[in-house]
């Protein structure tokens, strides 16, 4: 055995290529797909009948040309003598009806295996454009030709289009719709514009007219109707009968002033009103009383005479033949009668308000403030509107006859002077013995117990409390002493001490009263004669 070699013996075994395993073709591809009879290459060889060479590449072209340029691939056969070598034509299907053939298919007469342009087809005369020149040494051009390298490819530069001069300029149609719509169509679509921009117009105006319910252009506004008669005794013919008598009252002192109502009483010119209304200005240096009636006329005013006790006063203007207003009596009154005030209220002459009594012989003292009333009335309560400045204004019953004097409202407190629907008057009967008296005399005398009292209660009864009593007065004389409670004086019952004062002034100077009182727990009734203020 020979020895190896020592590079041989570290070198691995070296493996064979593995036998290609080619599976069997089938039968049926073959005679599809495969090469015809005789034929072992990719190309089919071709023969040229009437010259000396071969065409490998297959285009007829020889060194003797015979009668054609090209052999006809359809039919195997060419111009000029030109066949293949053992080809055989597969059968593919059947032949393509003669309509598409008709349609379709290449001319008869055709010559070049190239479809050209019409009108550029080439002679049979002229040579071939495709073949001029080394065009067969073209290797792009030669399919025979081998692959090679070679420089890159260098595309051609690419020049810049040319710069086309400006036309004319656009229309708005051709702008807008550039040339593709017809003027029909364009006038079609005003049209329709013009038609919807209406149809908005009515729609707008159905919405402005639909939503303005304020305005109406055609409104009439019918005939009115003759006036309303108004029938004696209504509020509007007893104001329209005692206006005229009433009057507003204004006092200047300085730059302070004040405003009131006041009542003509009779012909003469006396007017009633209240002493709280003229008392800030009588017998005050710079001061002034004017009257103002109903038509605006304005006169002076003096004042006649004043008692602060009762809160009344008469003052007289020079007027000729002025109206005066109708006097009634406050005895005929009920609680629910109608009434109404008239007056100057906050400076506004001429104001009527109505309502009902409320209630008769109310105690209700006047504290005048800045004046010197200290007055306590057996007034009548009304609910109609009295506000200040109706002072001294007349309340008249439904038939405009004067029943009180307006001289008072209650509030809520300090601060509040409003109306609350608790006025207070005057009974007339009793203001016009007053406003006589001042008239006649310029003063009134009062008649007097002559004692000072409070009110008090106890669960059984109220009264008027003597405090203290008036040396050498009536309450003395008649034997009246401090603790004694006054129940009733005259006919009329004492709640109060304001009732008290009132029942007394009810009575005259002289006039002697049955005046029943407690003492001690005892009941007791004396009589007192009374004496003048």
């Amino acid at each position: 055995m020979s020895e190896q070699q020592p590079d041989q013996a570290d070198e691995p075994p070296r493996l064979g290529p593995r036998p290609l395993a080619r599976p069997p073709v089938d039968s049926g591809a073959a005679e599809l797909f495969g090469r015809p009879d005789g034929v072992a290459g990719s190309f089919e060889t071709v023969s040229v009948g009437g010259g000396n060479g071969t065409a490998e590449r297959g285009d007829g072209r020889g060194d003797g040309r015979g009668d054609g340029r090209g052999v006809d691939r359809r039919s195997g056969e060419g111009r000029g003598g030109v066949e293949t070598n053992g080809a055989r034509r597969l059968d593919t299907g059947p032949p393509p009806h003669h309509a598409l053939v008709s349609a379709f298919g290449r001319p008869v007469e055709a010559t070049s295996d190239l479809q050209r342009p019409p009108g550029e087809r080439v002679e049979d005369d002229e040579p071939d454009p495709f073949w001029e020149g080394g065009a067969a040494r073209d290797p792009w051009r030669d399919p025979a030709a081998s692959v090679r390298l070679g420089p890159p490819a260098v595309g051609e530069p690419t020049l810049a289009p040319p710069s086309r001069p400006e036309g004319a300029r656009l229309s708005t149609r051709e702008l807008l719709f550039g040339r593709r719509v017809r003027p029909t169509a364009l006038a079609l679509l005003g049209v329709i514009a013009l038609l919807i921009g209406g149809i908005g117009g009515l729609v707008g105006k159905w919405a402005s007219d639909a939503s303005s319910l304020l305005t109406e252009p055609g409104a009439t506004i019918s005939a009115t109707s003759p006036g309303k008669e108004r029938p004696p005794g209504s509020v509007a013919d007893i104001a329209a009968r005692v206006l005229p008598a009433v009057v507003s009252i204004q006092i200047r002192i300085g730059d302070q002033g004040g405003t009131g109502s006041g009542v003509v009483l009779d012909s003469d010119g006396h007017i009633l009103t209240n002493n709280h209304v003229v008392s800030p200005a009588a017998g005050v240096p710079n001061s002034s009383i004017k009257v103002i009636f109903q038509d605006n006329t304005q006169v002076p005013a003096a004042v006649v005479g004043r008692d602060p006790k009762t809160d009344l006063a008469v003052i007289k203007v020079n007027v000729p033949n002025p109206t005066v207003a109708q006097m009634g009596s406050s005895a005929s009154l009920a609680v629910g009668d109608g009434v109404i005030a008239i007056g100057s209220p906050l400076g506004l002459a001429g104001t009527v308000t109505d309502g009902i009594v409320s209630a008769l012989n109310r105690p209700e003292r006047l504290d005048g403030e800045g004046t010197d009333t200290n007055a306590v009335i057996d007034a009548i309560q009304t609910d109609a509107a009295i506000n200040p400045g109706n002072s001294g204004g007349p309340l008249v019953d439904s038939t405009g006859a004067v029943v009180g004097l307006n001289a008072a409202i209650s509030t809520f407190g300090q601060g509040q002077s409003g109306s609350i629907g608790l006025g207070f008057a005057i009974p007339i009967d009793y203001a016009r013995k007053i406003a006589q008296e001042l008239i006649r005399t310029g003063s009134v005398k009062h008649a007097d117990l002559g004692v000072n009292a409070k009110s008090v209660t106890d669960d059984t009864s109220d009264g008027a409390q003597v405090q203290n009593v008036q040396n050498g007065g009536a309450a003395a004389a008649a034997g009246i002493v401090e603790q004694d409670v006054i129940v009733k004086l005259g006919d009329r019952r004492i709640g109060s001490a304001s009732e008290l004062q009132v029942a007394v002034q009810e009575h005259a100077i002289g006039e002697q009263v049955p005046i029943q009182l407690i003492r001690q727990g005892r009941p007791l009734v004396i009589t007192a004669t009374l004496h003048s203020d």
